[in-house]
């Protein structure tokens, strides 16, 4: 017979004591280890620890502000989760997005692939890669291969003045209150839908969000940011139950209807009797996009292009319409200056006030607020002589950015244009070159700032010359929700038409 000695059940028990005091011992050491490395840098007490103050941050929609507080309260540079950090230090910025820059992107980006396992400029993660794309694309987002880059936008600009006037225009007692929050974005929609399509949605005319895009991102705009902090919830929508509930190009409203759009014009340029064009899509294939990529970098437009101008113009209109002092200097630049209908890019730059304005809108409410972070180099990295160990995710404060009272003043937090004359040479370039940061810097420049600018120096004007604006509830100017950028609705203002058109 075969003799088997087996384990007293009390052995057992000690020996789960003992592997259970070494996983605690290891989890203790890990825990102390990733706390040492950083240790130099200080923070709220648990994000040495956790992710749990980024994820209920997130959750809550207030990571703009709180890594802002965080800057201010700790430091430029200061620690927000175990292997994070985040800064309000321009030149540091500009250190990580610069061309040469050793610093790379990281697995965060994988929250921005509309489809699993498919990258584009934004979500990929490969730095080669990533500039071969962005050489590709630059001369359709610069204009200079896309014949009706201005004639769409002032088309657009021109629906949205009829829309006003056709509609929403009120005088004594009528009470026609418009959400301008809602048209801005139809507005922005109709203009990027027509560069990205050839064609735009239609939301001026029907006067509505007419294939429920912006309903449909503001409901999962929140898992996109979130997934940016826990990338392996990405992994988990690759499980057949969940992949379901992915958008689809089979879809008939939401993201999905326009990822099918973004798959039909793609592939109208294809095949025996494609067409071609001289637009932004054009312009891509013609330097080597791939079908693919098109349709990928389609849906990029639609995304980067629409909600984050909506949110320039609408902050820029709020604070307009409850200033009084500053409307009325950029109303007396309009009569001063009589510019075209709809105004030309170069009136609009002749126009100081009008640029000082701009500025201004972009500076308070940043569009893109995201806590996108880049990883530090593996030999590590000094400033101001704090040392960066490598592998640490580092992001950007946008609020902290641009309400740094140390750099902007104590009026940080006012809407003032005046803020942009009368510097010295040396003090505007500063203030310019931080301005830049709205828009990324360097390798991650946003190509569609020449598209965005553009709408910006014509709308504006457009608008205030014929109507005037009145908030309706200034306790409450608007229901403001934020999941990387901003989305703003329910901006509940009255209009009447200016006795004489400027």
């Amino acid at each position: 017979m075969i003799s088997v000695n087996l384990i007293p059940l009390s052995d057992y028990g000690q020996l789960s004591l003992v592997v259970l005091g070494l996983l605690v011992l290891a989890y203790i050491g890990n825990a102390i280890r990733v706390w040492y490395r950083l240790r130099h840098f200080k923070g709220p007490t648990s994000v040495a620890w956790s992710k749990f103050w980024l994820i209920r941050s997130h959750i809550k929609q207030t990571v703009y502000l709180d890594v802002a507080e965080v800057c201010e309260k700790y430091g430029s540079i200061a620690r927000c989760g175990p292997n994070w950090l985040v800064t309000n230090e321009p030149e540091l910025l500009r250190r990580m997005y610069g061309v040469r820059s050793l610093y790379r992107r990281n697995k965060g980006h994988v929250a921005y692939q509309f489809k699993p396992g498919h990258d584009n400029i934004i979500s990929v993660m490969d730095d080669g890669k990533h500039t071969r794309l962005r050489s590709k694309m630059f001369a359709g987002y610069s204009g200079k291969e896309n014949d009706n880059l201005i004639s769409s936008i002032d088309e657009n600009i021109m629906k949205l003045v009829k829309l006003i006037d056709e509609k929403y225009v009120a005088s004594g007692a009528e009470f026609k209150p418009m959400d301008i929050g809602r048209k801005a974005q139809y507005f922005t929609v109709d203009v990027v839908s027509t560069l990205a399509f050839g064609k735009a949605f239609g939301d001026l005319v029907t006067d509505s969000d007419n294939h429920q895009y912006i309903e449909n991102i503001e409901e999962s705009g929140p898992v996109i940011i979130l997934v940016s902090v826990l990338p392996w919830i990405s992994k988990l929508f690759k499980l057949p139950l969940l992949k379901s509930l992915l958008p689809s190009e089979a879809d008939t409203i939401g993201f999905g209807k326009i990822m099918g759009f973004a798959k039909e014009t793609v592939a109208e340029r294809f095949g025996p009797n494609k067409k071609s064009q001289r637009d932004m899509l054009g312009s891509f294939l013609a330097h080597g996009l791939t079908q693919e990529e098109a349709e990928s970098e389609i849906l990029v437009q639609i995304l980067t292009g629409s909600d984050t101008i909506a949110t320039a113009i609408r902050v820029t209109l709020l604070y307009l319409s409850t200033n009084p002092r500053v409307l009325s200097k950029f109303l007396d630049e309009i009569a001063a200056h009589s510019p075209s209908s709809p105004i030309t890019e170069p009136e609009a730059k002749a126009m100081p006030y009008l640029q000082a304005i701009i500025k201004e809108g972009l500076r308070l409410w940043p569009p893109s607020s995201a806590l996108v972070t880049k990883t530090a180099p593996p030999q590590g990295d000094t400033f101001n002589g704090l040392f960066i160990p490598g592998g640490t995710d580092v992001g950007s404060s946008a609020w902290g950015v641009f309400r740094n009272k140390k750099f902007w003043g104590d009026d940080a937090n006012e809407f003032r244009p005046e803020r942009w004359f009368g510097l010295e040479d040396g003090r505007r370039k500063e203030m310019d070159d931080t301005m830049g940061l709205i828009f990324g810097f360097g390798k991650y420049t946003c190509l569609g700032k020449g598209v965005a600018m553009l709408e910006l120096n014509k709308v504006f004007v457009e608008l205030l010359r014929r109507f005037e604006f009145t908030v309706i509830d200034p306790t409450k100017p608007w229901k403001c929700l934020n999941f990387g950028i901003f989305s703003q609705s329910e901006m509940w203002m009255r209009v009447s038409r200016r006795e004489k058109q400027l």
